[in-house]
């Protein structure tokens, strides 16, 4: 479950952040996911609890905020949205697409004290 390296690269950015910009305790954090970025949030939200046990971020609140996934049409030259990453293209059913929007992972923005 690479979840649970999501976690820990986590934690250590948000360590890293506490040193940079002087805070001791994270209890939000805002997490930008792309549907086609190959993480399951429900095995995310169950690696956050247990990797941050004993950290800045023992007890946060973790926000999932979904982001559609897009891709590039070689045929029709197009940017379109797709709901699956293996979907025709919805403007001329080609097949030949490439994913440009939801492949990512961001933290948005932690809230700290």
């Amino acid at each position: 479950m690479h979840e649970m390296s999501i976690c820990e690269s986590l934690r250590v950015s948000m360590e890293e952040a506490a040193r940079a910009q002087d805070f001791s305790r994270v209890t939000r954090v805002r997490l930008a996911i792309g549907a086609f970025a190959g993480v399951e949030v429900e095995a995310l939200r169950f690696g956050f609890d247990v990797v941050m046990q004993g950290s800045l971020a023992e007890g946060a609140e973790l926000v999932v905020l979904e982001e559609a996934g897009s891709a590039w049409c070689f045929d029709c030259n197009a940017t379109v949205p797709l709901a699956a990453r293996l979907d025709p293209c919805p403007c001329c059913g080609g097949e030949r697409l490439v994913p440009n929007g939801g492949t990512g992972m961001t933290i948005k923005d932690l809230e700290v004290v």
